[in-house]
């Protein structure tokens, strides 16, 4: 049986958090602001016809909860972070695959840059 991919989803666009995530000592210590970007798979044809929030997902609830799983984790790389939040995200919604976007705007780097990001994409089996 070949498995269904959702062409519908929901964006959650620029979720800030401040994280003590990093490699090094000083960005353990200090923090910063961390942005996040998801974006969930998932049929929403149901949600369309029912107009029932429990038929869809709750964004103000995920929202939360990744903002609170950025403050109270600690991670050395953009990857494992990222690839938490998308663990999150399926383990608490009915998305069947998440596109996580975890950019660090002030990371250590010695040249000018406007962003440094890490993308994910995770889907059920």
């Amino acid at each position: 049986m070949q498995q269904r991919v959702a062409a519908d989803r929901i964006e959650l666009r620029g979720l800030r958090a401040f994280g003590r995530h990093g490699v090094f000592a000083q960005e353990q210590a200090q923090g910063q602001t961390f942005v996040v970007d998801l974006d969930l798979e998932l049929d929403l044809g149901v949600p369309a016809r029912s107009d029932a929030l429990a038929d869809t997902v709750d964004y103000g609830l995920l929202g939360g909860a990744v903002v609170k799983a950025v403050e109270t984790t600690r991670f050395d790389l953009l990857e494992a972070l990222a690839g938490h939040l998308a663990d999150l995200v399926l383990s608490t919604t009915r998305a069947d695959a998440v596109v996580v976007r975890v950019g660090k705007p002030d990371a250590p780097l010695t040249v000018p840059f406007d962003d440094v990001a890490v993308v994910v994409r995770r889907a059920r089996p």
